[in-house]
């Protein structure tokens, strides 16, 4: 380390106890029985989403760098300390977050369902939900929203035309219309997986000897410290981007009638976190600021799903949310607090498996389906990963401990149970423990009325479950051209696939080539001689052929 660095970093210690009492606010519990936050109308949304990101923040416990962006959000807004992906991966986790929907309900469970055909041997498909389900941005779009995506896609299907205004690296708030609400998403990805690959040739924003914990089943050698270390240093690169998006919010004049979301896709990076349903995979941060600093500094210890992302911010922008979400507001008037949240896991990349899990605010239970098969699946993106070298190279020497030799068991037991408050890391499988069973068997029962109450068939053939989505046809099935029917002027779209989304736009010498298409809800008129580019779209199926219409009145 340089000279200077090191005088940079020479009263760390210090410093780390100054900014702590400035940004890391000692949270107290939001006041009993206020579960309705007084949000003023249409205000705007903003999520601020990092990837592979655990609890490693000093607002959740863990001080080993500085985040005073998020630290600042934490002081001003509400922590939530419970939050769970259903997934270990990122593609089912945004499919849940987009529509409300379990990923294993839906067809979306299987990451990558259009790649890994040549491993597989399937043919590409995405998931279909029931035709009623929408992406809830197209909902917003319907209050009056202007909706933007910068910029993941990978929700387990093709996004119709209807779900963004804009989507892309350039889609930003500042391109709606004057005084138009908006929602705003912006991802940062500099906390991926792969931001531990090497060669590292990033900023360095903390300072190497910087100490830190090392989870138990995890090997402490200089491979695996490097890794914790690029691991700390992206989110501190993280932390940096944060707040320019806020920097840009607050000097556009927004912050204070702006509710501001920040969460993780998923779980951390490191081996027996990611893909896993340990909390180490599934337990995200979550801060929400609210407008004019309501409840800051408070902490909510309900526990809270990704499917209820979409209900939550649909019932802040004004509506009811529909009756088919699988998820549930826990902020406004309806809320009604969790008892359990649920996960799953099945194909990662081109390795299947089958668990089922079920978390209550202090013990969780797995099913495993496939106890013939190991836990660990050699993945090979994750083998891409320094530690995950060390591992492998460390079992075949038999160097590693009870603890970290675990994930390389080669035979699961059918059930576990963990208590996820005394054994945080999951180590220590209860489910044979005489004192435990009362517990273990609520928590099989519910599991039993969760898979009923969403039809998940775990360990179905993915064969099978293409069959089942595409309703036993051959290929992937397509949306219907719509038609276009005139009365008195009006025009009137329809499409013969139920549960269809219908996009238009209007081109003329005055439009953008890149103009969004606007969600079709009611006939409408358009001038004489303007242009029409309807498209249709069901959420899981190919998009319909693209039509075009002439006005002639």
């Amino acid at each position: 380390m340089s000279i200077l660095f090191k005088k940079l970093f020479l009263n760390r210690t210090v410093s780390i106890l100054i900014l702590s009492l400035l940004f890391s606010c000692k949270f107290s519990k939001k006041p009993k029985g206020e579960n309705t936050i007084p949000i003023p109308k249409k205000s705007n949304i903003l999520w601020l989403v990092t990837e592979d990101m655990g609890q490693y923040l000093p607002s959740f416990g863990d001080n080993t760098v500085l985040t005073p962006n998020l630290s600042r959000l934490a002081n001003e807004g509400i922590r939530y300390p419970n939050v769970f992906s259903p997934s270990g991966v990122c593609a089912p986790s945004r499919a849940a977050i987009a529509t409300g929907m379990y990923p294993s309900s839906i067809g979306a469970n299987h990451m990558r369902t259009t790649s890994y055909t040549e491993v597989t041997g399937l043919p590409k498909y995405e998931a279909v939900p029931p035709p009623e389900v929408k992406m809830f941005s197209e909902l917003l779009r319907k209050q009056g929203y202007y909706c933007t995506n910068n910029a993941k896609n990978d929700y387990q299907f093709k996004a119709p035309v209807t779900g963004w205004d804009q989507n892309g690296k350039k889609a930003h708030w500042k391109n709606r219309a004057q005084g138009q609400p908006f929602f705003s998403i912006f991802n940062f990805n500099v906390t991926h997986e792969s931001g531990l690959f090497e060669p590292y040739e990033r900023a360095i924003a903390i300072p190497e000897d910087i100490e830190f914990r090392i989870p138990p089943y995890l090997p402490d050698t200089k491979t695996v410290r490097r890794d914790l270390w690029k691991m700390y240093n992206n989110i501190a690169l993280m932390d940096q981007q944060i707040g320019k998006v806020l920097k840009e919010l607050e000097d556009d004049g927004l912050l204070e009638n702006t509710i501001v979301f920040f969460y993780s896709d998923h779980g951390g990076p490191l081996p027996r976190q990611k893909r896993l349903v340990y909390d180490s995979g599934l337990k995200v941060p979550m801060i929400i600021r609210f407008p004019n600093k309501i409840y800051a500094g408070t902490q909510d210890d309900q526990l809270i799903s990704f499917v209820d992302f979409a209900p939550t911010v649909l019932a802040l922008s004004g509506q009811v949310p529909p009756d088919y979400l699988q998820g549930q507001a826990f902020i406004g008037e309806k809320q009604i607090k969790r008892d359990y949240i649920h996960a799953a896991s099945d194909r990662f990349d081109g390795f299947t498996d089958a668990i089922r899990a079920v978390r209550d605010s202090r013990f969780k239970y797995i099913r495993n389906y496939r106890t013939e098969q190991g836990y660990y699946l050699p993945v090979t993106y994750r083998e891409r990963i320094p530690t995950m070298k060390e591992l492998i190279k460390l079992r075949g020497e038999g160097s590693l401990n009870e603890v970290q030799s675990q994930w390389f068991r080669e035979k699961k037991s059918k059930e576990e149970l963990f208590d996820c408050l005394n054994d945080p890391h999951e180590i220590n499988n209860l489910a044979n423990q005489a004192e435990y069973q009362n517990k273990l068997i609520e928590l099989r029962n519910e599991m039993d009325r969760w898979l009923t109450e969403i039809n998940d068939q775990p360990n179905l053939p993915e064969r099978d479950l293409i069959n089942k989505l595409w309703e036993n046809k051959v290929e992937k099935p397509k949306t219907t051209t719509p038609v276009v029917s005139i009365t008195e002027g009006e025009i009137t779209i329809e499409c013969g696939t139920k549960g269809a989304s219908i996009g238009y736009r209007i081109v003329n010498e005055n439009a953008s080539p890149s103009a969004p298409y606007k969600v079709y809800t009611v006939p409408f008129k358009i001038e004489k001689g303007n242009h029409l580019e309807i498209i249709a779209h069901r959420i899981g199926f190919e998009a319909s052929n693209p039509i075009k219409y002439i006005s002639k009145f």
